[in-house]
């Protein structure tokens, strides 16, 4: 978190800071007692990543078992199990997903939309959701976007008992450090 900018940079209007200093709080209280999920949105290189590892980090110093997953890897990972030379199983990896004390999906909606890669992340999702471990989800997709693309997954991220939005509205952070800026 020490490092995390909330003033955006030059481009980055009053609203910007203003979604980037919540999206700090809450991942900064959520760090420290986690509860429900979080969902950050926003542009590519606003800082969602940044936050949900930042949670992962102080929640790993606290000895909680953290599993960080890049979606598109992720799905990678979970059809390799199924090679005969594989030496975790499917079950096995699955079964960690569901059950570890913090899971941060990093990137949903970047990966390749199969039916199969659907219905994966769906029975994650799901499962999830209806045990309600903390979980944290980042996406450049708006809930709009999700509900047309991945409405069954977007039925459990709208809901608000559980899931905590947090949009962030910056500008492309690495963008501006590439320019100079």
């Amino acid at each position: 978190f020490d490092n995390f900018d909330t003033k955006g940079g030059a481009n980055a209007s009053p609203l910007d800071q203003e979604t980037l200093e919540r999206a700090m709080h809450t991942a900064q209280a959520f760090a420290a007692a986690p509860e429900g999920w979080l969902l950050f949105n926003g542009p590519r290189g606003c800082g969602k990543t940044h936050l949900a590892v930042a949670i992962a980090g102080e929640r790993l110093k606290q000895g909680s078992q953290v599993f960080f997953a890049f979606v598109p890897t992720l799905l990678d990972h979970l059809r390799a199990t199924f090679a005969p030379d594989s030496p975790v199983g499917y079950d096995e990896l699955f079964e960690q997903l569901n059950s570890v004390s913090l899971l941060v999906l990093d990137d949903l909606g970047s990966e390749s939309s199969t039916a199969w890669a659907e219905e994966k992340l769906y029975q994650i999702v799901v499962q999830r959701h209806e045990a309600r471990p903390p979980t944290i989800v980042t996406t450049v997709s708006t809930i709009e976007d999700l509900e047309d693309t991945k409405s069954r997954i977007a039925s459990r991220l709208v809901d608000g008992i559980v899931v905590d939005w947090l949009p962030i509205t910056a500008p492309n952070y690495r963008d501006q450090r590439r320019r100079g800026g």
